[in-house]
């Protein structure tokens, strides 16, 4: 189990007992392990990649990378790895995923419901990221947010 002392006590307080407990905790690993494939799944493809993260050769806001791969792992509630961009890497302390092609057809659905009367229905296959939020390690520190198109920045 990943939960901490405290976070463990705190969930047994609130009513769960350790059997419960046990079940959250392997349904984080395996939420953070969808999220790791799905990761991995955005960056497979050819570039070129979009980011908002600050470099020191450019003033630009968004960032344009021809490739990108990502080899990342998961240990319970932990997503780690390495980034390489353009002849360079990055350790992954984190990551998740922002934004989906269904959220946009959501928002388009939800839209086109509202002004018809009707309502959206979604499926339950996860539509592909299109924006994702890696947070980097050392040389970078900070939270990058990565899209296919530079527009989703």
């Amino acid at each position: 189990m990943h939960f901490d002392a405290r976070t463990q006590r705190a969930l047994r307080e609130a009513g769960l007992d350790a059997d419960e407990i046990v079940a959250i905790s392997d349904r984080v690993a395996d939420l953070v392990a969808a999220d790791a494939d799905r990761i991995a799944d955005f960056f497979a493809a050819d570039g070129p990649f979009y980011s908002d993260m600050e470099t020191a050769h450019s003033t630009a806001a968004v960032q344009s990378h021809p490739t990108a791969d990502v080899d990342l792992f998961t240990h319970g509630s932990e997503l780690r790895g390495y980034l390489s961009l353009d002849g360079w890497g990055v350790p992954v302390e984190g990551g998740r995923v922002l934004r989906t092609a269904a959220d946009d057809k959501e928002d388009d659905t939800a839209e086109n419901a509202a002004s018809e009367g009707a309502t959206g229905e979604t499926g339950t296959d996860p539509a592909p990221p299109t924006l994702v939020e890696l947070s980097l390690g050392p040389t970078v520190h900070d939270r990058v947010r990565f899209a296919r198109d530079r527009d989703e920045l």
